[in-house]
């Protein structure tokens, strides 16, 4: 049975038992404790902890999942992927543990004739939860599984949680024993590759405390509706009825396999070492088209640096496979063709996915071919002084000049039977690589405890927002907080948060800022300083208190700061044709990835793997303005994602859409899914003026714009400037470019002038500094102080003295104070360095008197220093090292 047949299934299965089919939220969610979905349950999460009601009390999905703490395992055993497939079936508030056992039984063994898949019950075995004799009793009265088959084990293996207070349970797994060939006899306890876990149903019953029940401790109370969440393991269960011996060899991955088989001209499963090589590049080139797809595009941290480590594992692989020429994009494109029948995204952006690959390998074939030739040297030098260990300055210089990814050099110091200084190198790092897990809503809520917030949003409920037609609206205070803890009132000068049962202001969300304003009530003002939805459905306003005294149960009258509003709502709409413009220029592969609309000022950032050209940029600019003269209304309206997507609205990556989605809509020329507050009419924006534009990554451009009057004073002041420049230059304006090109011109030649003037000078000085010359020890030194002399002039006097002592034993150190930094250069002779007297080597005799560093070959070193006051101590100290040699 394909995999594919395996997940259509289950999902069919449990549809027919009253389920809502769900579809797979993308990898990337708003959470900031998970840098990826990495369960099932992560999109139901806020409907299991009670931040938001379920929209169904049963729902079923088959959820793409990414796990990276384990990748450099990935390979080395069958038993590790950083991308599979979870399906599951949830209940909320529903059925409980009978339902679940039941549910998980009949598709696990109804023959697979008639929709099931077929296992051999005779063959199931299955754990508990130690304490949960209800569990055992279940799994003996409703499937009929004898009692030496059903095995208790510990919190450790049989209990969930979060990994923080919240909710939890004990949990049953089902195991299939794959028979004596795969292990030993005992069922799970005894033998786990033997006998192989499938599936897991989680009985989320109760309340942890700050103390987990997997390690021992008992829950603090129970969770007011029973909850389940199950998770089978796709892949695991396409081993078992594909007859294949692990996951690498079922018919989604084998493939990919192939492919490497087919470029290497060697076999998998010849060699062990290959076979870890032909691994690595099955799994990560799964997980990085699904990463892609979602909207990850490489960079140097977060997620965006766990895809380039990937990406740059497979290549690094296929290399040792003595593959040489570009990868990345064969590989792909099976991905594609395996997914893309459960996953359609990926068939539809492939363009965009084969670009970011394309330019990735790139990049990182140039990287690998000069950083391992620094490598093989730093190698060399360590095996030759007797050490094992390879310095961390040295993979601090590999990652920091030449781009080289400390994994790497970690595997390759192993490959050569060395190890690294990793300390060494994570402190040079200076946290320069820090993993960002969270954008900024997510820094504001922190991972503090929400419970109060949760508590509130249970007994009070949603806020009602009325921001799309109201700014002013009266209202009630359901709810008073200081440090996250309830009080029953705030005075005059004190900050505290704030929640209404309905409210005008907009919460900060979908990269538009949070409104501000005020609220009045009987006898006391608050300013609105903050909107934040620290729990889904809750606007908590974060205040303070201007006047007199506000208690729980006020009556207030909000007041949003009306053109804030408006400024905000043209940077939002701008953002909105910016995209349009974008994609109509680069077409659907530059999609949106991320935005700030804030008063008077957008920024929005694209993926787009190519360069971004100046003349495209000012063509979009121009289409976005020649648009708001058609002056279209704006419009918005609910509908069902599925007849948005139809109607051609733009869904953004990373974003999780419910059924009913809103849709703004600018007339044909921008149509997007968006929450967003916008204008009335696109004529309302005036004028939208590009300010800057930079690439912020691999892949990922992003653009900032003033938009409405902000717009007009940037452009009023850069006419004011160049009406300025005109005046002083003498010419018209459109003349300008030419003229001070012409003006530049002349200065850079008057500059070469005086350059060669000052070395004629200096070099003119150079037969004096000659009889300065002092012998010491057979050594004739000429060390002097010569202030104001540039670098290329210091070196060009130091090789002119050196060349006038002819045949002698000489040195030659010039100490150049200027401002508050020095520069210096030292030079010998033949003679001198014949006599153990290198350049190089006389430099840390007087490095610490300059505060300096510097180095060089034997006949030359130059460097500089920080302290120049102590240029006439380093001339006394490099003249002891050259008495001391002598």
């Amino acid at each position: 049975m394909d995999t594919h047949e395996i997940t259509d299934r289950f999902l069919r299965h449990f549809e027919s038992k009253g389920h809502t089919r769900v579809p797979s939220a993308p990898l990337i969610l708003d959470d900031p404790n998970l840098l990826f979905v990495n369960a099932g349950m992560v999109q139901f999460k806020p409907y299991f902890l009670g931040e938001a009601p379920p929209p169904y009390p049963r729902a079923t999905s088959v959820q793409k999942c990414v796990r990276t703490p384990d990748i450099d395992e990935v390979g080395k055993t069958t038993r590790h992927n950083t991308f599979f497939q979870m399906a599951g079936n949830f209940s909320f508030g529903d059925y409980f543990k009978e339902g679940a056992i039941e549910n998980a039984w009949e598709l696990i063994t109804k023959p697979q004739s008639e929709g099931g898949y077929g296992l051999d019950p005779d063959r199931i075995w299955a754990t508990v939860y130690e304490d949960d004799s209800e569990a055992a009793g279940l799994w003996r009265k409703l499937t009929g599984l004898p009692g030496e088959r059903i095995q208790a084990r510990d919190g450790k293996d049989n209990y969930w949680d979060m990994g923080v207070p919240g909710p939890g349970g004990p949990c049953s797994e089902i195991y299939y024993d794959r028979g004596p060939a795969y292990g030993r006899e005992g069922g799970p306890i005894a033998d786990e590759d033997r006998y192989i876990e499938i599936w897991n149903l989680v009985f989320m019953q109760d309340v942890r405390g700050d103390l987990s029940p997997k390690l021992g401790h008992k829950p603090i109370g129970e969770l007011p509706k029973k909850n389940i969440d199950t998770g089978m393991g796709v892949e695991r269960v396409a081993t078992i009825l594909q007859g294949v011996e692990n996951v690498y060899e079922t018919d989604l991955v084998r493939p990919v396999i192939g492919r490497a088989e087919e470029f290497s001209g060697r076999r998998y499963g010849a060699n062990h070492a290959d076979d870890v090589r032909f691994r690595v590049i099955a799994d990560h080139a799964r997980t990085g088209v699904m990463l892609i797809g979602d909207g990850v595009t490489p960079g140097n941290d977060g997620r965006g640096y766990v895809l380039r480590r990937l990406l740059r594992r497979i290549v690094r692989s296929s290399r040792l496979l003595g593959v040489h020429e570009p990868v990345l994009q064969a590989f792909a494109a099976v991905v594609r063709d395996t997914m893309g029948p459960t996953y359609p995204e990926l068939v539809d952006g492939f363009d965009r996915i084969n670009e970011v690959v394309r330019i990735e390998e790139e990049a990182f074939l140039s990287t690998l071919t000069s950083g391992s030739r620094i490598f093989d040297l730093a190698a060399e030098e360590t095996k030759r002084g007797g050490g094992d260990v390879l310095a961390g300055d040295k993979a601090f210089q590999l990652h920091d000049t030449y781009g080289f990814p400390i994994d790497l050099t970690l595997e390759m110091a192993a490959e050569q039977g060395l190890s690294v200084d990793e300390d060494g190198f994570r402190t040079l790092m200076n946290e320069q690589r820090t993993r960002a897990k969270a954008d900024a809503a997510a820094r504001k809520t922190g991972h503090g405890d929400l419970s109060e917030y949760r508590k509130v949003l249970e007994q009070r409920g949603e806020t009602e927002f009325l921001g799309y037609t109201d700014l002013q609206a009266e209202a009630k205070v359901v709810a008073l907080l200081e440090d996250g803890q309830p009080v029953r009132s705030v005075g005059a000068g004190k900050k505290a948060e704030l929640v209404l049962d309905r409210t005008p202001f907009y919460a900060e969300s979908g990269g538009q800022v949070a409104d501000t304003g005020v609220l009045l009530g009987d006898g006391f003002e608050l300013k609105v300083l903050d909107v934040q939805k620290i729990v889904p459905g809750l606007f908590v306003h974060r205040v303070e208190v201007v006047d007199g005294e506000v208690g729980l149960d006020s009556k207030v009258t909000g007041s949003v700061d009306a053109h804030r509003r408006l400024s905000i709502e043209r940077s939002h709409s701008a953002t909105h044709l910016v995209h349009a413009a974008v994609r109509g220029a680069y077409g659907k592969r530059a999609a949106q990835a991320g935005s700030l609309n804030s008063p008077g000022r957008m920024r929005f950032d694209f993926t787009t793997p190519g360069s971004v050209s100046a003349d495209v940029l000012t063509e979009v600019e121009q289409e976005v303005n020649d648009y708001l003269v058609t002056d279209v209304e704006v419009q918005s309206f609910t509908t069902t994602k599925d007849r948005a997507l139809e109607l051609g609205a733009v869904a953004l990556f990373g974003e999780k859409y419910g059924n009913d989605v809103r849709v703004v809509d600018m007339g044909e020329y921008s149509r997007e899914l968006c929450g967003g507050t916008h204008v009335d009419r696109i004529g309302q924006l005036g004028l939208v003026k590009l300010v800057s534009d930079a690439s912020i990554g691999s892949g990922v451009h992003r653009v900032e714009a003033l938009v409405g009057t902000d717009a007009l004073k940037y452009v009023r002041k850069e006419q004011l400037l160049v009406s300025q420049l005109a005046n002083t230059f003498k010419v018209p304006s459109d003349q300008l470019p030419g003229r001070i090109e012409d003006v530049l011109t002349r200065l850079k030649n008057a500059e070469k002038e005086i350059t060669q003037l000052k070395t004629q000078q200096v070099l003119g000085s150079a037969g004096a500094l000659v009889d300065k010359a002092q012998e010491i020890g057979g050594v004739t030194v000429v060390a002097e102080v010569v202030p104001d002399v540039d670098g290329n002039g210091l070196r060009a006097l130091a090789s002119d003295i050196r060349g006038r002592l002819g045949a002698r034993p000489g040195v030659v150190a010039l100490f150049s104070p200027a401002g508050e930094k020095l520069s210096f250069v030292v030079a010998t002779t033949k003679a001198a360095q014949e006599k153990g007297i290198a350049a190089g080597k006389l430099v840390p005799s007087f490095a610490e008197q300059i505060g300096g560093r510097g180095g060089g070959k034997p006949d030359m070193a130059q460097g500089g220093g920080t302290n120049p006051a102590g240029a006439a101590d380093a001339v006394t100290a490099l003249r002891s090292a050259i008495a001391g040699i002598g």
